[in-house]
């Protein structure tokens, strides 16, 4: 089933998702966002996908947004490509599923919604990538810009990339 957490404030994406992971009880978990873009009819085919990986990411093909909004989309994705080398195509797309075990070993921090999927393969999770429709914006306004995301992105992926170098993995067995 679905179950609502709220904080008294907004605390961010990272953190509110970290509480729906807490306190999820079933084995695969679920995020979207609340502003409708994402399609409730894709998440069967998001399960579906998972198998026995860590998670399945969505990727929105054909963005409904602006051409700005969708160049930044564009630049940032290509930069954490060029850095992190991770081959996530849509990182700023949050409809995906999780295998909840695989999201044990996550380190909480501001900013970790952007790089779920990275941390998962870091940790030797297998994440796999399915297309999803985007549509316009039904409900709330976007709480990301230009310009809460360009330095902060890019110290986190800074940050992302000394963590997959240094990262000690688990032993094997």
């Amino acid at each position: 089933g679905v179950r609502v957490v709220e904080h008294p404030r907004n605390l961010g994406e990272s953190a509110a998702q970290l509480s729906g992971f807490a306190a999820s009880q079933g084995e695969i978990v679920a995020t979207m966002d609340a502003d409708l873009q994402n399609d409730p009819a894709d998440l069967p085919r998001l399960i579906e996908a998972l198998g026995e990986a860590g998670a399945v990411c969505g990727v929105r093909p054909r963005r409904a947004d602006t051409r700005l909004k969708q160049f930044s989309t564009w630049a940032a994705n290509a930069f954490r490509q060029g850095v992190l080398r991770d081959g996530i195509l849509d990182a700023g797309c949050t409809y995906r599923v999780f295998r909840r075990k695989a999201l044990a070993q996550l380190i909480p921090f501001r900013g970790l919604h952007r790089f779920l999927p990275t941390l998962l393969l870091t940790h030797g999770w297998e994440v796999r990538q399915i297309e999803v429709a985007d549509r316009p914006r039904k409900a709330g306004v976007s709480k990301y810009g230009l310009g809460n995301r360009v330095f902060v992105g890019l110290i986190d992926t800074l940050a992302i990339l000394w963590y997959q170098r240094r990262h000690i993995p688990p032993p094997p067995g």
